[in-house]
């Protein structure tokens, strides 16, 4: 039997280990925290029963995953829930524009941008099932669909200002700036346009629904299917060198580029190694969970009815906002996602305590308190929300690095997603994965597809290396 270690439990990792166990491979996953799930985590930190997710809480991408939605992941326990709006962006002045799964629906609240928006959106969205299967993998590869993905792509070549452009009424350009921000990006740079694109496409055919019982159910999962499939998860094992692998046939990394260069070292080819040294990181997340009595008392209702909530104001000051972090500096104004999960999940919430999940755009490795910014955000468009708050924990850069070194810096989409990043992942080569070692790869969240609880980019890896262990006749 072939054999195989994966360094990292994250969705990824997992995702990486059930394609490899599901195919005969003998798997062991090493994780270096007590605990499964990376970024896909939930747990109680505030009021007892209370549940926060830690890190990722919306999933459009991991609802429309081609690989999750083949593993048959309800028999261990994984449901979607979803909220009656998606998403909400609130504007000064009480207005705000909603984006439901439904592109009719949202177009109704667009006004004049309504056909516009479901002239960019509809077909894309009703082609997303075989849009999925090309997106969610190399770009540069030959695609299965290249009508539907030219109608997509080519649109999503604009900046995100350019994109927003074509819509005529601030609701609509903030509603598509709110989602484009998810890039951690200037909104003026090429491809910027590409990640908000992928996102509403992706939520129109799946919405934006969250996990019932927490984001960790996702990873949970996964890792209950691995056991069934005989693979082993070893958790507090922190490899720090190569020296500390074990003998495999292959070997797979859900690490961060430049912690994969400190553990292979010179073991990796020199232009790889050069490559993954110099990997470009994102800005950072400053995150605060609230414990809130009643919920948020949104200026507009229909926000206190969404699953999330973007709050940044118009266009020009996310962009402006996002130009900001970018260059270093803090916006006294940042980009804040606001997480309603419960609304969708009332088994987060204790009675009339409600977690409300918030982080704010914040720049790499940002050593200040975003606490009070992210408050007066909230407070920006839900007058009265301070007197509602029962506690709140707050989670700066150095935390989110402490607790996933993936995250160096509060970079919670592992790499910064400039146009060469985002198309090659962290160099420019056609096989994004290997790591140029023969049986090694990288499937961590800094290749193709890039972030989002898909796990796309750990089966994208797996099967590159099951066909080396096909070459070799040992699968």
């Amino acid at each position: 039997m072939s054999t195989a270690t994966v360094v990292g439990a994250g969705p990824n990792g997992l995702a990486a280990a059930v394609a490899l166990a599901a195919d005969g491979v003998q798997v062991t996953v090493l994780e270096a925290a007590d605990e499964v799930g990376g970024g896909a985590r939930s747990g109680e930190s505030l009021v007892p029963g209370l549940l926060h997710d830690h890190c990722s809480a919306f999933h459009p991408m991991a609802a429309g995953s081609p690989f999750l939605n083949s593993l048959g992941l309800d028999r261990y326990g994984l449901s979607w829930r979803w909220a009656e709006i998606d998403c909400a962006h609130p504007l000064d002045g009480g207005d705000a524009a909603l984006l439901y799964r439904s592109i009719e629906d949202t177009a109704a609240g667009l006004g004049r941008d309504g056909a516009r928006w479901r002239l960019m959106f509809g077909r894309p969205a009703a082609d997303y099932d075989k849009l999925a299967s090309d997106i969610m993998r190399p770009l540069l590869r030959a695609p299965s669909h290249p009508l539907a993905l030219a109608r997509f792509g080519l649109p999503t070549l604009l900046s995100g200002s350019a994109f927003a452009r074509m819509f005529r009424t601030e609701k609509g350009r903030a509603l598509f700036g709110g989602v484009a921000a998810h890039a951690f990006r200037p909104l003026n740079y090429p491809l910027t346009s590409a990640i908000g694109a992928g996102i509403v496409t992706a939520g129109h055919r799946w919405g934006w629904p969250v996990a019932a019982g927490g984001s960790g159910s996702i990873t949970a999962a996964l890792a209950s299917l691995l056991a069934d499939l005989g693979g082993k998860i070893e958790t507090g094992v922190l490899v720090r060198a190569a020296s500390q692998l074990p003998a495999a046939d292959v070997t797979l990394f859900d690490l961060a580029p430049d912690a994969v260069a400190g553990v292979l070292d010179n073991r990796l080819p020199s232009r790889v190694l050069s490559a993954f040294r110099r990997f470009r990181r994102a800005p950072g997340a400053f995150k605060v969970d609230f414990a809130v009595e009643g919920g948020v008392p949104w200026a507009n209702p229909d926000v206190g009815r969404a699953g999330t909530a973007h709050l940044g104001g118009d266009f020009a000051e996310i962009a402006a906002s996002e130009r900001e972090i970018n260059a270093g500096r803090m916006p006294e104004r940042p980009f804040v996602l606001v997480g309603q999960q419960y609304l969708a999940d009332a088994q987060r919430s204790a009675g009339d305590i409600h977690p409300v999940y918030s982080y704010a755009h914040v720049p790499h490795g940002y050593a200040g308190d975003a606490t009070q910014a992210i408050i007066a955000q909230i407070e920006r468009f839900a007058p009265g929300f301070r007197e509602r708050i029962v506690g709140w924990t707050s989670y700066d850069p150095a935390f989110f690095a402490a607790d996933n070194p993936n995250f160096t810096g509060g970079d919670i989409i592992t790499g910064a997603k400039d146009t060469r990043q985002l198309v090659f992942g962290p160099r420019i080569t056609l096989s994004p994965y290997h790591l140029g070692i023969p049986g090694m790869y990288l499937c961590s969240a800094a290749t193709p597809p890039g972030p989002g609880v898909h796990g796309m980019c750990g089966a994208n890896a797996a099967r590159e290396a099951l066909r080396y262990l096909r070459r070799l006749g040992k699968a």
